[in-house]
């Protein structure tokens, strides 16, 4: 799966467009390396995304195409998140 849609599926950023513009400014890494929007995701990868002066590392535990907003927050597992952007993610 691309890595801006994984963003958006899971609701760590909640639009396609951010997400893309977000892996687009260089600001999402997998695995330590900056990454495009199309770059593919996969079970055991460790993503980073700095949210301005914030930072937030997750390890991908599963692919979905769809999932429920409910369900969404098990698709990854949070291993550094600034509170605010806790927060910010609902």
């Amino acid at each position: 799966m691309r890595l801006d849609k994984y963003l958006k599926v899971s609701r760590i950023i909640k639009r396609r467009t951010v997400a893309n513009e977000a892996c687009a400014g260089g600001r999402v890494t997998l695995n330590g390396k900056v990454c495009k929007p199309g770059a593919e995701v996969r079970v055991g990868d460790i993503m980073t995304i700095r949210f301005g002066d914030k930072l937030g590392r997750y390890e991908i535990l599963a692919i979905e195409e769809t999932v429920r907003k409910g369900d969404a927050a098990g698709m990854y597992r949070v291993l550094e998140e600034d509170p605010a952007v806790a927060a910010e993610r609902g």
